[in-house]
């Protein structure tokens, strides 16, 4: 199949991740990325690589590069007077704190020219630290206004973005309640080293997206004391356990957690040198104060959501002592050797609990 039969590809956000999937869609499908700022995204096009998120890896001469946002929309929306061409497919590789801005600006543009998309799909992992709402919550929301439906579905799975762009094997859920959406992402994508598998459970694959994160914190924390493998298998399990029971408080099914985007992308993330999430824990661990490697930029999504977490958990009555802990380490000045004092003084119980 030559790249001309693949849909059209716009990949909004020129980060690792968005630059990483750009580069993957590129090799089979006509693909743009666009990012924030136009001067970046022009010294990417010119340099074909991003020095500052991925130094040191060029990009597919293939893939396009949009400047302005609109360019990138157009690149990918069918209307009524482009008869002649199909609906492509957006990729939101935006953080959650930009989820719902961008989404309103996809439905604003859509609206005005009377178009149409095949579908888009987010990327982030985590809930909005204000409102505690998952990305799925967010997107629903913002595209209530859309003159013309627009399906929708998250990207995840274990993946690091500098080896996605690399071209070393990846395999990736689709989630969405549509199967067009589902066979466009994997018409986009699924070639070479990337494999997508398809999935229903779209919040299952966002809370697992998004709690993994915190785990990674715990298990960095573990690794950064010193407490050996038995400490980090047990944390893994564990938190594994605490993100099934809050998922399938909010409806998620049990049987999302065990794949991909639950057990496989919390491994990754709580064992993987490249983890932001486990480096954080790891400089706790060691020593640095959870202020100042906050401080220092070594901000990481569980970091920011593990208070909006907590707050859902208890509003659905979930135990979450992991998380628990890991909030009074980050955010209430408990020193980690207190917090795995407290972890390991909860009473004895059954496992299944």
């Amino acid at each position: 199949m030559s790249i001309g039969d693949h849909p059209p590809v716009a990949v909004l956000g020129a980060g690792a991740w968005g630059t990483a999937l750009a580069a993957a869609a590129s090799r089979t499908s006509p693909t743009l990325l666009w990012g924030r700022d136009p001067a970046r995204t022009r010294a990417i096009q010119a340099q074909r690589t991003n020095d500052r998120y991925l130094p040191g890896i060029t990009l597919p001469a293939r893939l396009g590069y949009a400047p302005d946002l609109d360019q990138a929309l157009s690149h990918v929306t069918w209307t009524p007077t482009q008869q002649d061409r199909h609906p492509g497919l957006i990729i939101l590789a935006t953080p959650v704190a930009g989820l719902r801005a961008i989404c309103q600006q996809i439905t604003d543009y859509l609206n005005a020219c009377d178009g149409m998309i095949a579908g888009m799909v987010w990327t982030c992992k985590g809930l909005d630290a204000e409102t505690a709402e998952l990305p799925q919550e967010m997107v629903e929301y913002a595209l209530q206004s859309a003159r013309r439906p627009i399906t929708f579905g998250a990207l995840s799975g274990p993946s690091f973005a500098r080896e996605v762009a690399q071209n070393l094997p990846v395999a990736l859920t689709i989630a969405s309640a549509s199967q067009a959406l589902c066979e466009t992402v994997t018409h986009a994508l699924h070639t070479g080293n990337v494999r997508i598998y398809r999935s229903t459970d779209v919040m299952g694959v966002c809370v697992g997206g998004a709690l993994k994160n915190i785990m990674a914190i715990a298990c960095g924390i573990s690794d950064g004391l010193k407490l050996g493998n038995n400490a980090r298998a047990a944390l893994i399990t564990r938190g594994l356990a605490e993100m099934t029971r809050f998922g399938v408080a909010l409806g998620a099914r049990a049987s999302t957690f065990p794949g991909l985007t639950g057990l496989g992308d919390l491994v990754l993330t709580a064992t993987g040198d490249l983890s932001r999430n486990r480096q954080v824990g790891v400089a706790i661990g060691q020593g640095m104060s959870a202020q100042d490697v906050l401080a220092a930029g070594m901000t990481a999504e569980g970091a920011r959501c593990t208070r909006a977490v907590l707050t859902r958990a208890q509003a659905l009555g979930v135990s979450m002592p992991i998380t628990q802990a890991i909030n009074r380490v980050l955010f209430e000045s408990m020193s980690p050797e207190q917090c795995v004092a407290q972890l390991m003084a909860r009473d004895a119980r059954q496992e299944s609990e």
